[in-house]
């Protein structure tokens, strides 16, 4: 019977030694790669005669965090199928994670049964989501249309507003640059603050910044 070699890489030693003591005990699966950091992971893998199949990867460490460890297998093993362990339930370190390249990404409170499904699934298919992470992508899926409806509004001027408005210039200087009168830029700041339902250039130009408008 083929067995799925698989390694894990978590700093928190009884969390990574629980799992791996779980995982032993089902003959379909071996750790043969048990670290506590990515850069030492890295290290090792480098070395190693045999490689993971599947990575179980912590998020939060020292050195090399799971973000950057990912990423560098993204890059340098591209076969190996990476599942995010972790504690964080935030969209922005989901995204993140995927975007690196994981593969999988499962909160640590999980049930054992759903471990193994999901090592399995990646092992076969490549990816494993659950209920938890296709909410979670949906819901950036959906902010990000709405973001998009919402700029498909604004004109050419008024997004050349944005950029000036995130600058330390007052509302006439921005005027001067733009080579129009202060009135029109009033203008252009009252139609922006309504498209957007902003109430004033602090919300404004941090609107700017998440959506890398200045």
């Amino acid at each position: 019977m083929k067995t799925i070699p698989i390694a894990i890489v978590d700093d928190h030693t009884l969390m990574s030694k629980a799992l791996e003591n779980m995982i032993v005990e089902n003959p379909q699966y071996r750790v043969i790669m048990n670290h506590q950091n990515g850069e030492d992971f890295i290290e090792a893998l480098e070395k190693a005669t045999e490689l993971p199949a599947v990575v179980l990867m912590d998020i939060n460490m020292p050195f090399k965090n799971g973000i950057e460890t990912t990423e560098w297998l993204s890059e340098h093993h591209p076969d190996i199928k990476i599942i995010a362990l972790t504690m964080e339930d935030d969209e922005k370190i989901l995204i993140k994670m995927l975007k690196a390249g994981a593969k999988g990404y499962l909160l640590k409170d999980m049930q054992p049964s759903l471990l193994f499904q999901a090592i399995d699934t990646v092992f076969e298919k490549g990816s494993f989501y659950t209920d938890f992470v296709a909410q979670k992508l949906l819901k950036v899926k959906t902010e990000d249309i709405k973001t998009a409806s919402l700029l498909s509004e604004l004109k050419g001027r008024e997004m050349d507003f944005i950029k000036w408005a995130c600058s330390e210039l007052t509302y006439k200087e921005i005027a001067d640059k733009m080579f129009v009168s202060p009135k029109t830029v009033d203008g252009y700041r009252d139609s922006v603050f309504i498209k957007l339902d902003i109430k004033n250039r602090v919300g404004l130009v941090l609107f700017a910044m998440k959506h890398n408008l200045c």
